[in-house]
């Protein structure tokens, strides 16, 4: 939900032991943030020097090149219905006092004529006290109520360089099973399962699942959910696989989202069903603030910034 996101931190929990905490660093959120409520200075580009969210400085060349085409591929077809990024600067980019964390975070409300809520992209490197670091590179949108269509959910998360776990789902916000229609538009007649099992065919590829059962609760029957581990065969393989079938799946699953989700035919929304996507969208985004950002940030950042940050995050996200 970064989700995101996301866009969701699904293995930084696990990461948080290794980390030295700190009463004085910044932070990045790595899964939700807020609505088009969030209240804050116009600010579209880091100042000098600082490097930006499609920047993606940490990011292995081929998680860099994937995640700008992404972003790139869904701002210029949703260029109209999005507005600037309204987060202060020193929302938009962190950096702890050590310099061994840095974090970067782009949101973009939709225009309220638009289906969508925000997209939200992000990235956090932080290093590892055990050497090496860990990146976090995640990219997330949101739909309103105007339409009960599935939300997008990306997110890489890697931790040595042979070594990496990745999202790409299409969140329901219906019941699958008391709504067999949402079932058979947006999953069956899409054919996202052929994206999950191209995937899930390689070798390299194992199911991932998350310690969280709220997280797991969340997603798709479609979802990609994997760890990829190329420990025996080399870095190159695993930067192979990024190019070449990670890619491929990736931008077949925003393609699906935006075709089908944002300019497909439209469904009718009636008032009581605007109502039940409110609240369990409401429900969805606080309840990962609180799951993922609230144990999380104490241990990397500190209480007091944990603190201001998970107030304003989940304010934004009623």
């Amino acid at each position: 939900m970064a989700l995101n996101f996301s866009h969701f931190p699904l293995s930084l929990t696990s990461k948080i032991s290794q980390l030295p905490s700190s009463r004085s660093h910044s932070f990045l959120p790595c899964t939700i943030a807020g609505s088009s409520s969030v209240a804050a200075s116009s600010a579209t580009n880091m100042s000098s020097g600082r490097p930006r969210v499609k920047d993606f400085p940490y990011a292995s060349p081929p998680i860099k090149d994937l995640m700008v085409d992404l972003v790139s591929t869904i701002e210029n077809r949703l260029e109209s219905m999005l507005l600037p990024c309204t987060l202060p600067q020193d929302v938009q980019y962190f950096q702890n006092q050590s310099d061994t964390a840095h974090a970067s975070l782009l949101l973009r409300s939709g225009v309220p004529s638009s289906p969508i809520d925000f997209i939200l992209s992000s990235w956090l490197h932080c290093k590892l006290p055990t050497g090496g670091a860990l990146n976090i590179t995640s990219l997330s949108s949101y739909m309103n109520d105007s339409s009960d269509a599935p939300h997008l959910a990306i997110e890489i998360i890697q931790s040595s360089p042979t070594n990496l776990v990745l999202i790409l789902d299409l969140p329901p916000r219906k019941d699958l099973i008391l709504n067999p229609d949402y079932l058979n538009i947006f999953y069956e007649d899409t054919q996202l399962e052929n994206q999950r099992q191209l995937l899930d065919n390689l070798p390299e590829f194992q199911a991932y699942v998350s310690t969280s059962l709220f997280i797991r609760s969340v997603f798709s029957p479609t979802a990609v959910l994997h760890r990829l581990d190329t420990s025996s065969s080399g870095e190159a393989r695993l930067e192979q696989i990024l190019r070449d079938e990670v890619m491929s799946a990736a931008k077949q699953v925003v393609r699906i989202w935006l075709e089908r989700c944002v300019f497909g035919e439209k469904q009718d929304v009636s008032e009581f069903e605007k109502d039940l996507l409110k609240k369990r969208d409401r429900i969805y985004r606080s309840k990962s603030i609180e799951t993922h950002i609230g144990s999380a940030l104490p241990e990397m950042f500190g209480q007091e910034i944990a603190d201001r940050v998970l107030e304003v995050l989940l304010a934004a996200s009623l």
